[in-house]
């Protein structure tokens, strides 16, 4: 068998990776719950007409498709799709099970979800995802909206991460000035200045012409109103500068500024305006949000999302919600690939109990279930070789005590091999320190 390869776009961590991205899926899960987002997981493919129905994403879905189809079941495979986010498929999921569930209804995901781009640095074609959404029955409060940056503030400041900074517009604003300035296909111009940081400004107002039959001046001024941003509610003086006036682009204002004040009365300086936010995606309808990483800025937005209001809809009955998600494994990935984060050991084992001999193993075995009892990570060296051997297996593996059982009625012991402080202990009374408990990640 020839050398395996890597596959691109699909990460494998390393044990210590695995360990740090555990530490962080279990401090995120633990914000979410703190305000009351309930867990729910749901299958990994849906219908591609539903995949396929909101947003510029036919190029990103992986079909589903049996190498050997069975002749005795109905065909129909090939029209399923691996999810490439989690909104998609909790919206199918309110609309299977709105009668059971209790409105507004607050859930988080932490799933994998698929999406077939072109890898790149932060970029995978496999990844982790961290939802929250709010959904309601027919309307959806506004407060709600404001709510989403607090709760990633919190997750992401739980994390020894740099800073972030969450820009956040309201596509109300975007659409409301769009028609206020005569265009006619208000997405068309959203999806054209979406595209603002990959192509700059020439190559938006081009688009802008091309794809919304925009004029030079109503180029000019959408990209006028995607250079304003604001770390308050100063942007909507800004806007109005402007000169323009819509009914759609009056209220977005007034929400994106209970959005703005509502995340600076939390956390000072956590959110911005930004105007050029649009988010690419169709089923958009209010705030938007993108979060940078300080430092990681180049790379895009680690945490996005937004409010929608037409994705899960049944006849006349519609389930407006609004969600954020993390991109945990873009985050992971970008700090792994600079150092950015680290975590004090290889292993979770805090001790390492000796063998004196083969005989006598039953005796560590007994020593590891006594301190497995109470909480502390313990493993049985492999092998009862000399005890320099066994202390020496220990430091490869990062683990920072080894346990000696007593012989001949003498006191066990426990040896820090760092510091090499030795002292007699019982495994029903030591303890080690809390640092030492646990790898600590950094």
């Amino acid at each position: 068998m020839s050398k395996p390869t890597p596959i691109s776009g699909f990460p494998e961590w390393t044990p210590p990776q695995r360990m740090i991205e555990q530490f962080v899926l279990d401090r995120i899960r633990a914000t979410f719950e703190l305000y009351g987002f309930a867990p729910l997981e749901t299958r990994a493919v849906e219908p591609l007409d539903q995949l396929l129905r909101k947003g510029e994403t036919s190029k990103e879905v992986y079909v589903i498709r049996r190498l050997h189809a069975d002749e005795h079941e109905p065909a129909g495979d090939d029209a399923l799709g691996l999810h490439f986010d989690l909104t998609v498929p909790f919206a199918r999921y309110v609309l299977e099970n709105a009668g059971r569930l209790q409105f507004p209804f607050r859930r988080y995901q932490i799933q994998k979800v698929w999406r077939g781009e072109r890898p790149q640095e932060g970029r995978y074609r496999e990844f982790v995802q961290a939802d929250i959404d709010i959904v309601d029955r027919d309307t959806l409060a506004a407060h709600h909206e404001a709510e989403m940056p607090l709760v990633i503030g919190d997750a992401l400041r739980s994390l020894p991460i740099p800073e972030v900074r969450i820009q956040v517009n309201n596509r109300k604003i975007c659409e409301g000035f769009y028609r206020g300035i005569g265009l006619s296909d208000p997405e068309a111009a959203l999806r054209a200045v979406d595209k603002l940081d990959k192509i700059g400004p020439a190559k938006v107002a081009e688009l802008l012409a091309q794809t919304a039959g925009a004029s030079e001046a109503q180029a000019k001024a959408c990209l006028a109103l995607a250079e304003i941003s604001a770390p308050d509610a100063s942007f909507a003086d800004a806007v109005r500068a402007l000169g323009v006036s819509d009914p759609l682009l009056d209220e977005g204002i007034e929400e994106l500024v209970r959005v703005v004040e509502t995340a600076a009365a939390h956390s000072p300086g956590l959110c911005v305006a930004d105007l050029r936010i649009a988010r690419g995606l169709d089923y958009y309808t209010g705030t938007v949000y993108e979060t940078q990483l300080r430092g990681y800025e180049r790379y895009g937005s680690i945490c996005s999302g937004g409010r929608y209001d037409n994705l899960a809809s049944a006849g006349s009955v519609r389930f407006p919600g609004v969600g954020i998600s993390i991109g945990v494994t873009r985050l992971l990935g970008l700090l792994f690939g600079t150092g950015g984060l680290s975590i004090s050991r290889d292993v979770p084992t805090c001790v390492l109990v000796a063998v004196t001999n083969e005989e006598q193993r039953a005796v560590s075995n007994g020593v590891a279930d006594a301190l497995r009892r109470r909480g502390i990570p313990t493993e049985v060296s492999p092998s009862a070789a000399k005890f320099g051997k066994q202390i020496r297996y220990a430091e490869r593996r990062g683990i920072p005590y080894v346990w000696f059982p007593g012989a001949d009625g003498a006191a066990d012991e426990v040896k820090d091999i760092r510091s090499g402080d030795q002292a007699p202990a019982t495994p029903e009374t030591w303890t080690p320190p809390a640092t030492d408990l646990h790898p600590v990640v950094s």
